[in-house]
């Protein structure tokens, strides 16, 4: 009950950043699109709390943020954003969880594997939402939208988070963990 209580309560502190992140590069929205503020807490919550916490807290962030603040726009935006950080604490957290050991090496993996797994998730909802108004939206916009635009964000993230993880590690706030009776490959300093 403890724990739960816990990470609930990280998970609403996760959600209360992921509005207010945006806000530091809000003045200048090609810079936020491409910094992708509210994947960070995104990501972190779904690490340390697990996706059970991540993935509702994660679809609700830009709902929430776009009826309280009218940004991102609510359709598509807001809805296929919805779609794609849910896949990203989903992925994430499953996979981190069901790591062997869990460090550098296992976080990069599944960082690696949700990017790529939200990535085309949001590609397809987007396509699906454009669709349904009658809009197309090609290979060239999703290359363009998920990857191209989104690299300052992707270099961020792959240094950020791994770097807060290793930091919780060392306090041993949310240490790197192995299986039991599992020969751990190095863990901080890979």
């Amino acid at each position: 009950m403890k724990t739960a209580v816990k990470k609930l309560t990280l998970s609403a502190m996760f959600l209360a950043l992921g509005m207010v992140l945006p806000f530091l590069t809000g003045q200048i929205p090609q810079i936020g699109s491409m910094l992708l503020p509210m994947h960070l807490p995104v990501f972190l919550c779904a690490l340390i709390c697990g996706w059970q916490y991540g993935l509702p807290m994660a679809f609700v962030l830009p709902i929430l943020r776009s009826v309280t603040f009218g940004m991102p726009v609510p359709y598509p935006t807001a809805l296929a954003m919805a779609f794609e950080l849910g896949a990203y604490a989903f992925i994430v957290g499953l996979l981190y969880e069901k790591s062997r050991w869990q460090c550098i090496r296992a976080l990069y993996r599944c960082m690696i594997a949700a990017m790529i797994g939200g990535r085309l998730v949001w590609g397809l909802v987007q396509a699906l939402l454009l669709g349904m108004a009658g809009n197309a939206f090609g290979f060239q916009a999703f290359l363009a939208g998920a990857f191209f635009n989104a690299i300052p964000g992707i270099i961020l993230q792959l240094i950020l988070i791994p770097a807060i993880m290793v930091q919780l590690d060392r306090t041993k706030l949310v240490p790197f963990k192995k299986m039991t009776g599992q020969k751990s490959p190095r863990t901080a300093e890979d």
